[in-house]
């Protein structure tokens, strides 16, 4: 602003200085053409005043534009301090999100097996019992004894006769195998319901695993997925098993992956026994082209040497022994002439480490490991540490206690309930789990066999809460409060824990299935109960109300 006033104070001061007036010409005189001067000096000033106005007009607009730039500076950098404080409080809230994420998963799979505790929490479900009336405790008694007690003894027979019959084909099975080059067959072991004493709907199946190891000099490396490796999320649950010499680990000796010169040797392998023919690792049932144990060849080869083991002893029995079903390749039917026969299934397994955990190449009869993802990877059975488990807790429980009787039931309206709607996701592998988790949660005097319908009510609905959220976790994976009795591997106490249910989170239409099926079986409880159930005199019943759950 000073500088455009003295710009202008500048020119006015020279046009008055370069006037004709104040500077006449020498001689004197006016000149003539005075009319003529003043109007140029007047056009002059116009020009000049113009000027001045054009020059005032742009120290206008340069201030203005200056005042706007400073303006825009201002927003500018408050913008940023509010953009600043902005982002802070996004990330402060995201932080605040992420840690009640975590601290929610950590409580979830810290108190995942402590559900069956909280009275409160179990008396807020219950919507799809509502309208449901529970029989009452003098019907669930008469439907157990008529219905369920009289199988133990029937089972006891059945498990005595496959048992015998079972290591006597073991023992044949064993002769007509080379022992320099075939797997070696160790003594089967009962598993599943028919040994844990809850099973209930015929026929009556065994399941007997068969523990198996590669001849000299060969032996098993297992790696499962909580060993380090990664393995994807489908794949929790299973484990690899690797054919390896016993003076090799399963990495290999450093000789595989080190070029050693002409003329140096490996002092562990010959040039003869590092270089592993294909045909070898086929003969010791490996995956073509891998050392790795394939579950189908392992299943071919025991069926082809249980075939060898009968046809050596067949003269000895007065009935015939063959395989049931294509699906199952250890399933084994007994026919009697009389026309009767004895099911049982006869599965090969592989031992990990020196656990009783064993990978097993296929699950009779059940859809848990349906999606295998290879026939190199095996499923994990712990069902030797569940028997040990419910032997363990029966000891601390009262006389006659419920648990067994609960299962039971559970086992029954479920078998029952599919055979009227069809199958389901939904299987007794699950109602066992349910039984666990509720054993380990509740005090032993909970199971007193008068607790029997509160028993059973809980298994119902901690059943619904787990349909609900879509998570059922393995009671032994991830569980840090097994007991130390039972001796189970430290690394998988350690492992997160996994989700039965995680298969049908996915499968949405598997899913509506299994929850249609469980409502189904609440609302026709009362009919399948009744059914199987004598008459009951009025004088026994009176007093007791049926209310629902």
């Amino acid at each position: 602003m000073p500088v455009g006033l003295f710009r202008v104070c500048l020119l006015v001061i020279t046009a008055i200085v370069n006037h004709p007036l104040f500077f006449p010409k020498e001689n004197g005189t006016v000149p003539e053409n005075t009319e003529e001067i003043i109007q140029k000096m007047k056009e002059r000033e116009e020009s000049l005043r113009l000027e001045q106005l054009r020059l005032e007009k742009e120290i206008a607009d340069q201030e203005a534009a200056q005042k706007a730039l400073e303006k825009a500076a201002v927003v500018v950098e408050e913008s940023k301090e509010e953009k600043v404080r902005w982002d802070m409080w996004t990330a402060l809230s995201m932080v605040i999100f992420l840690l009640i994420e975590l601290w929610r998963q950590d409580f979830q799979e810290g108190n995942w097996q402590d559900t069956g505790g909280e009275e409160d929490d179990m008396a807020v479900l219950g919507k799809a019992f509502k309208g449901v009336a529970f029989p009452s405790k003098a019907v669930l008694a008469s439907f157990y004894e008529k219905r369920i007690l009289g199988t133990t003894t029937d089972m006891a027979r059945m498990r005595e006769m496959v048992e015998g019959f079972a290591d006597d084909l073991l023992e044949a099975l064993r002769s007509v195998c080379n022992r320099d080059a075939d797997m070696e067959v160790e003594d089967c072991m009962g598993v599943g319901s028919m040994y844990e004493n809850w099973r209930v709907r015929k026929p009556f199946v065994c399941d007997l695993i068969v523990p198996f190891a590669p001849p000299e000099p060969y032996c098993f490396c297992c790696q499962t997925w909580c060993s380090g490796d990664s393995f994807p999320p489908d794949e929790q649950g299973y484990g690899t098993i690797k054919v390896c010499r016993a003076d090799e680990d399963a990495t290999g000796c450093i000789c595989d992956k080190t070029k050693l010169g002409e003329d140096m040797l490996c002092l562990l392998h010959s040039q003869v026994s590092s270089s592993r023919p294909s045909s070898e690792m086929e003969d010791l049932l490996c995956f073509k082209n891998t050392q790795y144990l394939d579950a189908n060849q392992v299943m071919k080869w025991f069926q082809i040497a249980v075939t060898k083991a009968w046809n050596r002893i067949s003269h000895k029995y007065e009935f015939d022994l063959s395989f049931s079903l294509l699906d199952s390749p250890g399933a084994l039917k007994i026919k009697f002439k009389s026309g009767k026969s004895i099911a049982f299934n006869l599965t090969p397994v592989v031992q990990y480490e020196n656990s009783d955990v064993y990978f097993i190449s296929h699950f009779p009869r059940s859809s848990l490991a349906a999606d295998i993802p290879s026939s190199t990877h095996w499923f994990l059975t712990f069902a030797v540490y569940e028997r040990r488990f419910i032997q363990l807790v029966s000891k601390t429980l009262p006389a006659n206690a419920c648990h067994v009787s609960c299962l039971q039931i559970l086992s029954f309206l479920h078998g029952k309930q599919c055979s009227l709607t069809g199958p389901s996701g939904l299987t007794n592998y699950h109602l066992k789990t349910v039984l666990l988790h509720l054993l380990q949660a509740r005090p032993s005097q909970d199971w007193a066999p008068e607790n029997l319908e509160a028993r059973l009510q809980d298994m119902l609905k901690f059943l619904e809460k787990c349909l609900h959220e879509k998570k059922l976790y393995h009671f032994f994976i991830g569980n840090g409060k097994v007991p130390a009795e039972l001796g189970f591997p430290i690394i998988f106490q350690r492992a997160e824990p996994l989700n039965l249910f995680r298969p049908f989170v996915l499968r949405r239409d598997i899913y509506r299935k299994m929850v249609d099926t469980f409502h189904e079986m609440l609302r026709n409880m009362s009919a399948l109960i009744n059914e199987y159930t004598v008459h009951i005199p009025l004088a026994h019943t009176n007093g007791i109300r049926k209310e629902p759950l």
